[in-house]
């Protein structure tokens, strides 16, 4: 597992801004993009940037708080 994986991510669309809206709130404030699948992929590499960019100044990387809702059934 990639160190990124751990953290939560999603992209969904912004009414108010008419673009998509790729977040990860543990790591970034988001990226915007028209493409919902090219941007979740960008996100992603923001995400790694994030982290090698934190690892190299030797700063740790924040735990990982955001979480997926679950189903209570």
């Amino acid at each position: 597992m990639r160190v990124g994986d751990q953290y939560h991510k999603w992209v969904e669309w912004s009414e108010e801004d008419q673009t998509y809206i790729g977040k990860c709130p543990d790591l970034i404030t988001g990226i915007h993009g028209s493409e919902p699948v090219r941007l979740y992929s960008e996100l992603c590499e923001v995400i790694d940037d994030v982290i090698r960019h934190l690892e190299a100044e030797g700063r740790s990387l924040p735990r990982p708080r955001i979480r997926p809702m679950q189903e209570v059934g």
